[in-house]
């Protein structure tokens, strides 16, 4: 066994890592969400958002196994921040420098695996986006530039308060943040040839219950939908705030029917929050599907420009709505 060799700047390296203040700290969905991705994008059984300290590797996120960290010099993720590309190791048995790892010839009994090194803005590598399998395998070209497209999603998570992709009221993903996975997700969708669909909802009256209420009012109910949404949406969908009262969801695998049957369910849930907190301004909203459709989508911009036409639609036949027939105010 071969332990890792340690890198050229590793005093600049871990104090890059330091100043992130993420060691030791407590899961977070936004990191947990992508190893879920990874293990459904590229059926695995083990993917990990790997940092490397000083003597141990610490899983930020671990999808697969229980534990949170290991010793770094039986570490593969140890090997990888080295590599500038993807680092791969087919078979952990016919390598030299794995073939006696313990973490090979025991528990987890490695045998695939493959990471994509993560960098910090200034250039350090900090750990890895990893993804293990218990069977001899290699990656295609599209899943290596998956991988890496993920680990770079992992490297702007962890530049989350400078690349402002979390929404920092609801601590959900906000448009930008919900471009980047959205984007990601669609592209699986066509790949596979599978049906998804995108969700744009806004609340209503959220002007007059903001006038009415007050700002807290307003704030309670945005936290309000956004905790619904995290609740019911399936670790493959992405969902986010992306405006002031609009939220969007990507639901992959998930035709319009689908959708619909997520909404209504999503309205039980609403009308049991309204219910139990019995809010002075009951929390309504109007939303619109649109199915992905790969000959006239994209990217994930070109869905949400057609749901935005839907809503506008929507609301424009509201406001006639509210008119007499000749034209005059109710």
């Amino acid at each position: 066994m071969r332990s890792p060799p340690t890198p050229a700047n590793e005093a600049q390296r871990l104090e890059a890592l330091r100043a992130l203040n993420i060691l030791d700290t407590a899961p977070e969905e936004r990191f947990d969400r992508l190893t879920r991705l990874a293990r459904r994008m590229f059926d695995v059984p083990v993917a990990l958002v790997s940092l490397v300290d000083k003597n141990r590797q610490w899983f930020k996120s671990h999808d697969g196994i229980d534990a949170t960290e290991t010793p770094r010099d039986v570490s593969f993720c140890g090997h990888a921040i080295n590599s500038d590309q993807i680092f791969e190791i087919q078979d952990a048995r016919k390598d030299q420098r794995f073939s006696d790892n313990p973490l090979v010839i025991d528990n987890p009994n490695i045998r695939f695996y493959a990471a994509c090194p993560v960098r910090s803005s200034t250039g350090e590598a900090l750990g890895t986006l990893c993804i293990i399998d218990l069977k001899p395998r290699s990656l295609t070209a599209d899943e290596r530039e998956n991988l890496r497209d993920l680990g770079l999603i992992v490297e702007r998570e962890l530049a989350a308060q400078q690349m402002a992709i979390i929404d920092e009221l609801t601590g959900i993903s906000n448009r930008s943040g919900f471009i980047l996975l959205a984007n990601k997700s669609l592209k699986y969708s066509a790949r596979r040839y599978l049906s998804s669909s995108l969700v744009y909802l806004n609340v209503k009256k959220f002007k007059e219950i903001n006038e009415r209420g007050g700002r807290a009012e307003g704030d309670k109910t945005l936290i309000a939908i956004a905790e619904i949404m995290t609740k019911l949406f399936r670790d493959s969908d992405v969902f986010a705030r992306i405006g002031g009262d609009e939220f969007a969801a990507f639901l992959s695998d998930t035709d319009k029917e689908g959708a619909e049957c997520f909404m209504r369910r999503f309205q039980v849930e609403l009308d049991r929050y309204n219910s139990a907190e019995e809010n002075t301004y009951p929390i309504e909203f109007s939303y619109c599907i649109i199915e992905y459709d790969r000959f006239n989508h994209d990217t994930i911009d070109s869905v949400m420009d057609a749901a935005a036409k839907v809503m506008y639609w929507k609301k424009e036949h509201t406001a006639l709505g509210r008119l007499n027939s000749d034209g005059s105010r109710k």
